[in-house]
């Protein structure tokens, strides 16, 4: 997942900008990147895989200049991107995944269209979102015909040197358009607003096109014909920061939402406990929501050492995300020993953290009991709409199904309803091989669907809930 920023102004924009795009770290950690359009558009990008954006980005921010400007963070692909191309000069940077980019890098080199952007030896999905967009007879129609021949999900901004503006257009992961008198900003997180005094002025559509520029905002250019609104469902449950919005709809709310309806549920069986944490960062709000609803006191046995550890999802290396899942997370043992505890996680993707963070951090001061409480269902498919777990067999809830069944199947419906006996079978062998000699002092629970998605507060059918149904 990857944090997009631009902004126009009468003034030079390059401090807005520097810390926009610095409100977007914890969606990406491997690069980040400026672009700003002076008299011309220069670009920096920088590896900060070892070191935070502030670090890279504090002294070379300053020594650029211009009106208009777009910054990332990103997960994998170098970004932004300079392109000299028909439709002239341009940066571009975005957020989201091409499922059919093979299929459309080999139409395009049929063309002689060549890529010049390798990440790991494949093809930039940003300089793809940018050859794509260069077929069409200017920028807008370049985007409609972009989102035309795309599989999967692109939010981008284009910084144009000829039209001297920045193209926006939204998708899965959306964007929003700020105000700040005569300041124009579009953000992937509505947390970069308030500290820089932007006002939320509105949120782009799935797949609408408008565009900032000094002379303010021009709205609704176009809409591909392909658009239809279905918002990434996980911003609220782990990807976005607790200060975001989307659609109107905060996410620390939505998680604390996720943490009574967890409660409720337990409320059914009489559970007691002495206390609740959250898995830090995200799995707080969750378990604050099931403190509130049952009664039982929120309390820190978890703590993250904030100062120096980023999130242990966004790297992509295994190894990488466990080396920081373990140094992040410092236990408290008078808050744990002889105590029965529940834990509230954002959710369980391959479950090896979770595992991980019970041996070395919780199983060793010896609870009595601990309650594994999951604020969103069971991940069933690999996201195709934006970087992420890319196979099914990493998938813990697929790893269980393969148990059970003695082999992969395809057909999984039967694990979707949390009420069939393949459900319960399935979630007592995550348990299983997440807790393994400690089997008998954990409990495993995960939200229900459609509890999930009554703490969004959104219409079902605007939410892209693949990940979990295959379905949308």
């Amino acid at each position: 997942m990857n944090g997009i920023f631009g902004v126009a102004s009468k003034r030079n924009c390059s401090e807005l900008l520097f810390y926009g795009t610095d409100y977007h770290s914890h969606l990406g950690t491997e690069i980040g990147g400026l672009a700003v359009l002076g008299k011309e558009i220069k670009i920096e990008i920088r590896d900060i895989s070892s070191s935070q954006f502030k670090t890279e980005f504090y002294e070379a921010y300053k020594k650029m200049e211009g009106n208009l400007g777009i910054g990332v963070i990103s997960a994998k692909d170098k970004q932004p991107i300079l392109q000299r191309l028909k439709l002239g000069p341009f940066a571009i940077c975005t957020n989201g995944f091409i499922e059919n980019a093979e299929e459309l890098v080999s139409e395009l080199m049929d063309e002689e269209v060549s890529f010049t952007e390798l990440t790991n030896s494949s093809v930039n999905h940003t300089e793809l979102a940018a050859k794509l967009i260069d077929q069409g007879n200017d920028f807008v129609d370049g985007i409609k015909k972009m989102y035309e021949r795309i599989e999967g999900s692109i939010s981008l901004l284009l910084l144009s040197e000829k039209d001297r503006c920045i193209y926006c257009a939204s998708d899965r992961f959306p964007l929003v358009i700020g105000e700040r008198g005569e300041d124009w900003a579009v953000t992937s997180e509505t947390c970069a607003f308030p500290n820089l005094g932007f006002k939320t002025f509105k949120y782009l559509q799935p797949r609408e096109i408008s565009a900032i520029s000094e002379s303010g905002i021009e709205e609704g250019i176009k809409k591909a014909k392909s658009a239809t609104k279905k918002t990434c469902a996980f911003l609220w449950i782990y990807g976005g920061y607790p200060a975001s919005d989307y659609y109107g709809v905060n996410v620390e709310v939505v998680r604390e939402r996720c943490g009574r309806a967890l409660a409720r549920d337990d409320k059914k069986v009489n559970l007691k406990a002495d206390l609740v944490c959250g898995v830090p960062d995200s799995g707080i709000a969750h378990g604050i929501g099931y403190s509130m609803e049952s009664g039982i006191p929120f309390r820190r046995p978890l703590v993250k050492y904030t100062p120096g550890w980023d999130r242990s999802y966004t790297p992509l290396n295994q190894e990488d995300r466990d080396k920081i899942a373990y140094y992040k997370i410092i236990p408290i043992p008078e808050m744990i020993k002889n105590l029965e505890i529940v834990i509230t996680e954002d959710s369980i993707v391959r479950g090896t953290q979770l595992r991980k963070l019970l041996e070395e951090k919780v199983w060793p001061h010896e609870p009595r009991m601990v309650h594994i409480r999951v604020a969103c269902p069971p991940l069933m498919f690999p996201c195709k709409y934006n970087l992420s777990t890319r196979s099914v067999e990493e998938l813990a809830a697929r790893r269980a199904i393969r148990k059970i069944e003695g082999k992969d199947i395809e057909n999984v419906d039967e694990y979707l309803d949390p009420n069939s006996r393949k459900y319960k079978d399935m979630i007592e062998e995550i348990k299983r091989d997440i807790a393994r000699k400690h089997a008998d002092s954990m409990t495993l629970k995960y939200q229900k669907l459609d509890d999930m998605v009554k703490a969004i507060g959104l219409p079902k059918e605007q939410l892209c809930l693949y990940c979990w149904t295959g379905k949308g």
